[in-house]
């Protein structure tokens, strides 16, 4: 009498199933390796460009808000002397056109900055970083506002001065927008773990001056506060990080939130 011999396959994951195999229970053997590890780095990969965008556009910001501002408006307005200031203005209409040009650049920058940063926080929290995005747009349309302003004012010499109180009036406003917008993006930083604490504290007090600047501005009348001059170096600061450091920007699994 022969004894049945039972052949198994030289393959102990699968066993022979016609043409094709079948895996072994309460095995899963998932994607190749390569693939895995590709999956992982693309998240990093977008966070990084958009660091690296979001960096950019904030110091570009800085040199356009510094000369729009300082130089073109600022510097030919004479506090109090309203025909002084008209005189300055219609001696300088390129200057005064380039420093509208300019600041009206720095607002449509706010929107491609308040994109990015999106992105480099969305792995913290989509629904937070979704609300320092559109804190940061409804700033730039203020601020928007405001620049109309300085049209007027090149436009009518006249009351040119009565449209630059208007414009640092209505801009006044809209900073507060933004210093929200700053106390935001420490509270995503400090949750994020990949920025450095010291940066979320700038950040913090940078929210903190813009807020109360406008509001003692507001609240004593003919009062001026410039505080977030000093404590805007936060942002400052926040920016060069995104640039030198954030391309670096790892993101742990344990940081990733949909909330």
């Amino acid at each position: 009498m022969k004894t049945a011999t039972l052949t198994r396959p030289a393959d102990t994951r699968t066993a022979s199933l016609g043409a094709g195999t079948m895996p072994v229970a309460g095995h899963d053997f998932g994607s190749p390796p390569d693939e895995a590890l590709r999956g992982a780095a693309e998240p990093n990969h977008s966070i990084r460009e958009a660091s690296t965008t979001a960096g950019v556009g904030l110091l570009a910001m800085s040199v356009l808000s510094a000369f729009g501002y300082l130089v073109a408006v600022k510097g030919l307005v004479d506090p109090g002397n309203a025909a002084r200031t008209a005189t300055n203005i219609a001696g300088h209409k390129n200057l005064f056109r380039f420093g509208i040009l300019s600041l009206y650049l720095v607002a449509a920058l706010d929107v491609v900055v308040a994109w990015a940063l999106y992105r480099v926080f969305k792995p913290v929290s989509k629904a937070v970083s979704r609300l320092a995005a559109w804190l940061r747009i409804a700033y730039a349309t203020v601020f928007v506002v405001a620049i109309s302003q300085l049209v007027g004012a090149l436009r009518l010499h006249a009351q040119a001065l009565q449209h630059i109180n208007t414009f640092t009036n209505i801009w006044d406003a809209g900073l507060v927008l933004f210093g929200l917008n700053l106390f935001v993006l420490a509270y995503l930083a400090y949750r994020s773990g990949y920025v450095p604490k010291l940066l979320v504290v700038l950040l913090a007090i940078a929210g903190f001056g813009y807020v109360f600047d406008t509001v003692v501005r507001v609240a004593v009348r003919g009062a001026t506060s410039d505080v977030s001059a000093i404590t805007g170096m936060g942002e400052f600061a926040f920016a060069l990080w995104l640039v030198i450091r954030g391309r670096r920007i790892t993101v742990r699994d344990s940081v990733r939130s949909d909330a």
